[in-house]
């Protein structure tokens, strides 16, 4: 399913509008952004290889390790991305794709939050 990307910026807002409050007032100093694809050098980075496909990605640091330090001087925020191509070839309908979104996004967050791979597949992401 492919859809413009105004769109799928519009299902991305919403996935993250239904979060519940309480982790969307604790995300501090971080921007989630649609692009195409990832790039080469995120692929070559992550060692990703065809047939493996990233959907999503958090690139920052988790607030499990913050310092006390941190936002004492200026940092860049913490970015997550969400791959519009891959996450539309994951989904035959517009609900799949809403909740494709959605898994996506709450991934990403939970890497945010501090979980690693590990932890956020265990609990179903």
């Amino acid at each position: 399913m492919t859809l413009s990307r105004e769109e799928f910026e519009s299902l991305v807002q919403s996935a993250y509008d239904s979060l519940p409050e309480q982790f969307q007032s604790n995300m501090e100093n971080v921007q989630i952004v649609v692009d195409e694809a990832p790039t080469a050098e995120i692929n070559a980075r992550l060692g990703i290889r065809p047939p493996t496909v990233l959907l999503g990605l958090y690139e920052g640091i988790p607030l499990t390790k913050r310092g006390t330090s941190y936002g004492m001087y200026p940092v860049v925020p913490d970015k997550i991305s969400l791959f519009k191509h891959a996450i539309e070839r994951s989904a035959d309908t517009r609900e799949e794709l809403r909740s494709a979104i959605q898994r996506v996004l709450i991934h990403e967050i939970a890497h945010y939050y501090g979980m690693n791979e590990e932890e956020v597949r265990a609990a179903g992401f």
